[in-house]
């Protein structure tokens, strides 16, 4: 059950918390929740997928941490079992990866304006040297993070100008105290990484409507976000549709963000010409960021999830989390 605990802390699409887990004396199954499902804004379960990945891989630190040896196996079954993670004897190991886990936040704040050294860039690429399948670009120079940035906020307007993929975003948005406490997912505004004062005045305000909260996703995102990422990475898959691979990418993920964590690098979460290119394979359309993904990610694979780097401005705060009661079934 301290491994479960582990798991619920990880990193998750909008706060989503679309795990379960049956627990036994010798395993840990890891199961999607499908009533947790994201709509219009992940049609194919990818970022689902990931986010099971990122908690798979804090399960795993944790066990070790508790003495287990986990052998895991991911997809052993039928659709939306994750994972087996079986747990034999082992030795503790507490590695700082792991002592990460209760600190770790996605940052929303703006970045100062300094640049990441190459050794800590470099000792980053090689987190994934033990998986198969997954692996990380890095884009930390001028060109490379004018490209991604400029495509990062294309993508964003073409989603608050989605009706459905609005309305879909928009119903993970938690305001009130009482809001907040009943459902324990979601996005709050103190995670929107606003200074304190700010956000203490956003609470005491009105609901702010849809299309209100889109001009200002749009604007961090454009302002904010990619105006002070001093790098990007990606993390890059042989398949993005295999969820094979969406959950192993995502044990990288979690894996990198807990690095930066311990190495006090801020991380933020930035998925959206992800969104857009599954939104265009489920409607039809033009393959417009589909396309240019491809470019971006050449013969190294498919693009997974992708995410910015910096030194913090500001603390991030932690977002709300359902009990153990609510994901072991």
């Amino acid at each position: 059950m301290a491994a479960v605990a582990a798991a619920i802390l990880a990193a998750n699409p909008r706060n989503v918390q679309a795990w379960q887990f049956e627990v036994a004396e010798d395993r840990i199954e890891v199961f999607l929740d499908p009533a947790r499902e994201e709509g219009a804004l992940d049609p194919f379960h990818r970022e689902l997928y990931v986010g099971l990945g990122c908690a798979l891989e804090n399960l795993v630190l944790a066990a070790r941490a508790n003495g287990y040896a986990p052998k895991v196996t991911l997809m052993p079954g039928d659709p939306g079992h994750a994972a087996t993670v079986v747990l034999g004897s082992g030795t503790p190991d507490k590695g700082e990866l792991y002592q990460a886990i209760p600190l770790r936040r996605t940052n929303r704040a703006p970045f100062q304006k300094r640049p990441i050294p190459d050794a800590l860039l470099t000792e980053m690429a090689g987190l994934g040297d033990d998986l198969e399948s997954s692996s990380l670009m890095l884009f930390a120079d001028d060109a490379g993070r004018k490209k991604v940035g400029t495509l990062l906020i294309a993508a964003t307007e073409e989603i608050v100008k989605d009706e459905e993929q609005s309305k879909d975003g928009y119903v993970w948005f938690r305001k009130s105290k009482r809001e907040i406490e009943q459902h324990r997912d979601g996005n709050i505004i103190d995670t929107q990484g606003l200074a304190r004062p700010i956000s203490a005045i956003g609470k005491m305000l009105p609901r702010q409507s849809r299309s209100t909260a889109d001009r200002f996703w749009l604007r961090q995102t454009r302002n904010v976000h990619t105006a002070t990422a001093a790098a990007y990475g990606m993390i890059v898959v042989p398949d993005a549709a295999d969820n094979a691979c969406r959950v192993e990418g995502g044990r990288l993920l979690q894996r990198i963000h807990l690095f930066a964590t311990a190495r006090g690098l801020g991380l933020g979460h930035l998925n959206m010409f992800f969104v857009r290119s599954d939104r265009e394979r489920q409607t039809g359309a033009e393959p417009r960021f589909t396309k240019a993904l491809a470019e971006i990610t050449g013969d190294r694979g498919e693009g997974l999830a992708c995410f910015r780097l910096g030194y913090p401005t500001r603390p991030a705060a932690a977002s709300p989390r359902r009990d153990l009661t609510d994901v072991v079934r």
